[in-house]
């Protein structure tokens, strides 16, 4: 029996006595330490050396799916057996503690920037400027610029390690998230790069500190006043596109097994984005 009035005043729930290998109770935790999916939108939690509890991605209370943990037995509104599901875990949870060990050594970041200027430098040519849009924030990521190139008479500006660590939620929305899960941006312009590189700054960071995904047909709306977008202000926002024409192919770059996609930033006006909402 769920104690409700014990959660609507704000205290931890108990498990009901048949969901617990512990039903009169347990020591007191050990040492705890998370382990994050490399997406950023899910957790294992360890108690010392043992895997106690996991809240993957797809974990939401409201919906009847509260994770999964060690000690629990069957299906409760607050957890779900981890046994149960360890064998569809196991593998995500091997693929994250691989993921941070590389992230989190010496010359990782380096070593996959360099990947990716040097594909650029095919596709695009030669690079420009660069500058740090993360600041000291996590995931890093820069931007680098291009300027006209060959028979190319406009800049292109693409960040540079978005690709470096998968968006979350993805595998909410696709059955192959493989495909979708790592994404860097561009943009087009015959105007000052700087502008431009500011919608860059803006979204390069997104899917992980708003816990989503950018993808194809996606449209963001500008965070601030019409009156500050940086391309103008009969602009809104953006609608994001892969494979646009005209447009050179930055198909061909790959990171961690899976194809990196590049999505374009053309500006649209708050009619557009509201027709995209309808």
């Amino acid at each position: 029996v769920v104690d409700l009035a014990r959660i609507n005043a704000g205290l931890p729930p108990l498990m009901p006595r048949h969901n617990t290998l512990h039903p009169e109770g347990r020591r007191p935790l050990g040492q705890l330490t998370a382990l994050w999916f490399e997406e950023g939108d899910g957790v294992a939690l360890y108690e010392d050396d043992d895997l106690l509890a996991v809240i993957p991605g797809w974990a939401d209370m409201s919906r009847g799916m509260p994770g999964y943990a060690r000690d629990a037995v069957g299906e409760s509104p607050f957890a779900w057996a981890l046994s149960e599901a360890l064998e569809g875990l196991e593998p995500r949870i091997t693929n994250a503690r691989s993921y941070w060990r590389w992230r989190h050594s010496e010359g990782s970041w380096p070593s996959f920037q360099q990947f990716v200027m040097g594909h650029l430098d095919r596709v695009l040519g030669p690079a420009g400027r660069y500058w740090d849009a993360s600041g000291e924030r996590l995931p890093t990521v820069g931007i680098t610029e291009r300027p006209p190139h060959g028979k190319r008479d406009f800049t292109v500006l693409s960040t540079v390690g978005m690709s470096c660590q998968r968006m979350p939620t993805v595998e909410q929305w696709i059955d192959k998230p493989g495909a979708y899960a790592r994404i860097e941006l561009a943009v087009a312009t015959r105007e000052d790069p700087r502008d431009a590189a500011l919608l860059l700054v803006w979204l390069s960071q997104y899917p992980w500190h708003s816990v989503t995904w950018l993808g194809h047909g996606h449209t963001a709306k500008w965070y601030h006043e019409p009156s500050t977008f940086p391309l103008g202000p009969q602009y809104s926002g953006v609608l994001m596109q892969a494979d646009v024409p005209h447009m050179p192919n930055m198909s061909g770059f790959a990171f961690g097994g899976e194809a990196v996609r590049w999505l374009w930033l053309t500006p649209v006006t708050r009619e557009t984005l509201e027709a995209q909402h309808r």
